[in-house]
C-alpha cells in the first residue's frame, strides 16, 4: 500500500458533511456526489489497487472517464461525474489534503444543449381554470403545489422546505433559501397569495395537530416529501399537456419561458430563478428565440 492511502471515509466523509452544512445542498444532489465519487474509488481499486490521494493523476482520471465512455455513458453524464470530481479536489485543496488537483488538466467533452421542456402558457391556464381538483385536502394541496410552482419558478427542495413564516402576504412575497444558502425574494400576485392564506386558515380547521412551521403538509399533517411532489405535478400536467417530461422542474423551465416570452429582462429572471450566473438563464432565450421565429413564420407574407 502507498504513502498516504487513499481511505474512502476519510476523504469523502468531510467532503460530504461541507456539503450538507455549508453549502445546503438538497439530500438529492448530495446523493448525486456520493454516488459519483463511491463508483470512481471503485475504479481505481479495481483497476489499479490502493493508492494514496496524491498518487492520482490526470492520467488516472482519463482512464476512469474513458471507461464510462466505453460502458456507454452519454457526455452530459460523464460532465457530471467530471463536476463531481473537481468540487471534490476544490475542497481537498481548500482543507491542504492536496496541493495540487488533478482535475485542472482535464478538458469535459463537448455536449448538445437541449433547450428547456416548458408547458404552453394556454395549457397552464386550462390547468387552472379547466382542471377539476377535488374538494378535500389532497385537492387543495395539490392546487396550491402547481400554483406555487408555477407563479414562482422554486426548485422543487425549496417547495418541500417552504416555511409559513416565508409567505408574507403584506408583502405579497415568498423569501426562499435556495442553493449555497443564499435567500431571494419572489413578488407574487394576490391571488396566490390568498390561496396561501386560504390554505393554512384550513389546516388549522380541517387537520388533527398539523405541523405549523412548514406550509404544504399531507392529510396527516406531516410535512410534504418530493415523491408527492412529483406524483401530483405529474398526474396534472397529464390532463393538460402531452410533453413527455411532466415534472416540478419543467414548472421552473415554464416560470422562466413563459417571463422571457413576455419580454422579462435576463437579469431579472436570473435573481427570480435563484441562478448564481447569466449563463445558466440565458438558455431561456432560445425558447424566446424559437417562439419569435414561431410568429414570424406564421405572420409575415415572405415567411
Amino acid at each position: 500500500m502507498k504513502q498516504n492511502a487513499l481511505r474512502l471515509d476519510a476523504f469523502i466523509a468531510p467532503f460530504i458533511d461541507y456539503l450538507t452544512f455549508e453549502k445546503r445542498y438538497s439530500a438529492h444532489t448530495i446523493r448525486s456526489y456520493r454516488d459519483d465519487l463511491e463508483a470512481f474509488w471503485a475504479f481505481l481499486r479495481a483497476e489499479f489497487g490502493e493508492m494514496g490521494l496524491k498518487d492520482i493523476t490526470p492520467a488516472v482520471v482519463r482512464t476512469w472517464l474513458a471507461s464510462l465512455k466505453d460502458n456507454g455513458l452519454s457526455s452530459r453524464s460523464v460532465n457530471r461525474k467530471i463536476s463531481s470530481l473537481r468540487s471534490f479536489y476544490k475542497f481537498q485543496l481548500r482543507v491542504g489534503a492536496v496541493e495540487l488537483s488533478p482535475m485542472s488538466a482535464i478538458i469535459a467533452p463537448k455536449t448538445n444543449k437541449r433547450l428547456p421542456v416548458f408547458v404552453e402558457r394556454g395549457d397552464m391556464a386550462e390547468l387552472f381554470t379547466e382542471v377539476r381538483f377535488p374538494d378535500d385536502w389532497e385537492g387543495w394541496t395539490d392546487r396550491l403545489i402547481l400554483a406555487i410552482l408555477y407563479h414562482t419558478g422554486m426548485r422543487l427542495s425549496e417547495l418541500v422546505h417552504l416555511r409559513e413564516r416565508q409567505a408574507d402576504m403584506g408583502n405579497r412575497t415568498f423569501k426562499v433559501l435556495g442553493k449555497g444558502n443564499k435567500e431571494r425574494v419572489i413578488p407574487v400576485s394576490p391571488v396566490l397569495m390568498e390561496m396561501v392564506e386560504e390554505y393554512k386558515r384550513r389546516k388549522r380547521v380541517e387537520l388533527e395537530a398539523p405541523d405549523m412551521e412548514f406550509l404544504l403538509v399531507g392529510k396527516k399533517g406531516k410535512p410534504l416529501y418530493a415523491k408527492y411532489v412529483y406524483r401530483a405535478v405529474r398526474e396534472y400536467l397529464a390532463q393538460v399537456t402531452t410533453i413527455d417530461q411532466k415534472s416540478p422542474h419543467v414548472l421552473r423551465h415554464t416560470f422562466a419561458t413563459h417571463l422571457m416570452n413576455a419580454g422579462a429582462e435576463l437579469n431579472s429572471v436570473k435573481e427570480l430563478l435563484g441562478h448564481a450566473s447569466l449563463a445558466a438563464t440565458q438558455v431561456y432565450t432560445h425558447n424566446t428565440i424559437e417562439k419569435l421565429k414561431d410568429i414570424y413564420k406564421k405572420a409575415h407574407p415572405k415567411a
